[in-house]
């Protein structure tokens, strides 16, 4: 079984993994999956975030099409059912169950920061906009220029890391990104040239350990100044 807890929500009951850290440094963050669901690479990613101190939750954002889902990026198939999971999935669910997820984190810590990547990338710059959530970091998120009305609603410190060369960010969408980053000072832009998608996946076609370090060193400094200080 890929759940350690079950969160109630507004629209019911779905899983979610969660990683304890040996020494817990009174903070928690919600990680947002990618379209493969609660794989994996989430459980490994809660796990780092745990050997940092933080309470990491995984929520499974994909049970209401389909509870558990637990696949890859290493086939044609997983592929293609992971874009029709994406196709189906509705940003705005996605929003309540993240904001459920906060609340049960609430119970436990202080403060509560969201990282998210592709698809919760997206989430993640939502989860600024639109819930209580303390701090947020957006790793290559998809669509975020479709949402650039959402720019000013951001109250709290949000961090997006996007690659230069991103396959599904096009090039148009990134100087949108850039316009939203300008727009509001609460908003950091760390840009990575030459990079692809995913750059911060470890065995992801895309992997970059130099990317992936610099975007995880800032990462870590980012929450530290938000959620630590």
């Amino acid at each position: 079984m890929i759940f350690s807890t079950f969160i109630d929500g507004p629209d019911g009951r779905f899983g979610a993994y969660v990683a304890h850290p040996d020494a817990p440094n009174g903070a928690a963050l919600v990680v947002i999956q990618e379209i493969f669901g609660v794989n994996d690479v989430m459980r490994q990613l809660a796990d780092y975030y745990a050997s940092q101190g933080y309470i990491a939750i995984v929520p499974d954002l994909f049970w209401r099409i389909e509870p558990g889902i637990d696949i890859t990026d290493k086939t044609p198939e997983d592929m293609t059912r992971a874009f029709d999971l994406f196709g189906r999935f509705k940003p705005e669910e996605g929003i309540v169950d993240i904001q459920a997820s906060i609340d049960f984190a609430r119970t436990r810590s202080r403060k509560v920061g969201a990282v998210g990547y592709c698809l919760g990338g997206l989430l993640a710059y939502l989860t600024a906009a639109k819930t209580n959530i303390d701090a947020s970091v957006s790793f290559y998120g998809v669509s975020i220029d479709t949402h650039q009305d959402q720019a000013g609603q951001i109250k709290r410190p949000l961090l997006l890391h996007v690659a230069s060369e991103d396959t599904y960010v096009s090039k148009e969408a990134q100087v949108i990104i850039g316009d939203i980053a300008a727009s509001n000072p609460l908003i950091r832009l760390s840009v990575y040239q030459g990079l692809d998608h995913a750059f911060a996946r470890p065995g992801g076609e895309h992997y970059d350990a130099d990317g992936a370090t610099l975007a995880n060193q800032r990462t870590s400094a980012f929450f530290k100044e938000t959620l630590l200080s």
